[in-house]
C-alpha cells in the first residue's frame, strides 16, 4: 500500500534528482566551532596514525601474519575515516547542515558498512591468527602462510563488499517520505531507514541479515577461537607462560570490544528504538575516537610494531643528517 507523503520513485531519476539534507550536529550552534576543530585535530590524527602503522609495516621486509592483518586494519580505517569524516566537518562548517545527493548517500553507506565488516572479518582472521599462535606454536608457521593470510584477506573484503551491496540496495528501494532531512552527520543506516515510509518490520529484514552476516558471524568465529585460547592457557602451568601467551592477546581483545560494543548498540535493535541524539553520540565513538585508539593500542602493546617504529624514525634521522 502507497504511504502517504512519500516521493515519487522513478529509478531512472532519482538517483540525479533527490538530495538528503545531514543536519549534523545543527542544535549544538554555540558548540559549532568548537566542534570542528576538536574534528579536525582527531581526523588528522587518527589519519596520520594509521599511515605511519601501515607505512612501518609495509617497509618491513619480514612480516608475520599479526603484522600482515594489522597493515590491512590499518588500510582499512584510513579509508573508514575518508568516508565519514570529511562530510561530518563539511556538515559542522555549514550552519544548516550540508546536502547529500540520493547516489553519494547510497555510496557513503555502502563504503561504510563494507569497510566496517570487512573490519570484523579481519578482526575474526586476526584472532584465528592468535589461535594458533598459542595452541599450536610448532606449527604456527605452517599454518598461517601467505598464501592463507592473502585468501583470508581477499575474503574479508569480498565478503564484506557483496553484504553492504545487498543491503544497501534494499535500503534504497523503499519509499521516502517528503522529509529528507537525515539527523545525523553521515547516511548511517537505522538515520537513512528512519525516513522510510512504511511502518513494516519487513524493511528492516535486510539491516538484520547484515547484522548476521557481518556482525554475528564474525563474533561467533572470535568467541570459537577464544574458546580455544581459553582451553590452551589452562593447559600451560606456569602463571608467567600463561600471561605472556594472554599478553599476545590483550590488543585484539580491546579493539574487538571497542568495535563491537558500538556497533552492537548502533544495530541490533529494532527500529522504534531510535533515537538520533544517542546515535550520533555513539557514531561519534565509533568514527572519530576508535580509530583513533586502534594505532594507539597497537603501538603501545606489540612489541614488534615499535621496534619497526623505533627503526623507521632512526633510518629518517640518518637520511637528515645525510
Amino acid at each position: 500500500m502507497p504511504c502517504e507523503g512519500c516521493m515519487e520513485r522513478d529509478n531512472v531519476s532519482t538517483g540525479a534528482t533527490m538530495e538528503f539534507l545531514l543536519l549534523g550536529f545543527s542544535e549544538l550552534l554555540r558548540l559549532r566551532v568548537l566542534l570542528l576543530l576538536v574534528f579536525l585535530i582527531v581526523h588528522v590524527v587518527t589519519l596520520a596514525g594509521n599511515m605511519m602503522i601501515f607505512m612501518a609495516v609495509v617497509m618491513e621486509p619480514s612480516r608475520p601474519p599479526m603484522l600482515f592483518f594489522l597493515c590491512q586494519l590499518s588500510a582499512i580505517e584510513f579509508c573508514y575515516t575518508l568516508v565519514i569524516v570529511p562530510k561530518a566537518l563539511l556538515s559542522l562548517a555549514a550552519v544548516d547542515g550540508s546536502t547529500i545527493s540520493f547516489l553519494g548517500c547510497a555510496a557513503q553507506m555502502h563504503l561504510f558498512v563494507a569497510l566496517g565488516g570487512a573490519e570484523c572479518f579481519l578482526l575474526a582472521a586476526m584472532s584465528y591468527d592468535r589461535c594458533v599462535a598459542i595452541c599450536q606454536p610448532l606449527r604456527y608457521a605452517a599454518v598461517m602462510s601467505e598464501g592463507l593470510c592473502l585468501r583470508l584477506a581477499l575474503l574479508c573484503g569480498l565478503g564484506a563488499f557483496a553484504a553492504a551491496l545487498g543491503l544497501t540496495v534494499a535500503v534504497f528501494r523503499l519509499p521516502f517520505c517528503q522529509s529528507r532531512r537525515i539527523d545525523h552527520f553521515f547516511c548511517d543506516v537505522p538515520a537513512v531507514l528512519h525516513l522510510a515510509c512504511t511502518r513494516s518490520y519487513a524493511a528492516e529484514l535486510p539491516l538484520l541479515a547484515a547484522c548476521v552476516l557481518l556482525l554475528l558471524l564474525p563474533f561467533l568465529l572470535i568467541l570459537a577461537s577464544y574458546a580455544g585460547i581459553a582451553g590452551a592457557l589452562f593447559r600451560i602451568t606456569s602463571s608467567v607462560g600463561r600471561g605472556k601467551a594472554f599478553s599476545t592477546c590483550v590488543s585484539h581483545l580491546a579493539i574487538t570490544l571497542l568495535h563491537y560494543g558500538c556497533a552492537t548498540f548502533i544495530y541490533i535493535r529494532p527500529k522504534s528504538s531510535y533515537s538520533p541524539a544517542r546515535d550520533k553520540l555513539v557514531s561519534l565513538v565509533y568514527t572519530n575516537i576508535t580509530p583513533l585508539m586502534y594505532p594507539l593500542i597497537y603501538s603501545l602493546r606489540n612489541k614488534e610494531i615499535r621496534g619497526i617504529l623505533r627503526k623507521m624514525l632512526r633510518r629518517k634521522k640518518i637520511a637528515q643528517v645525510n
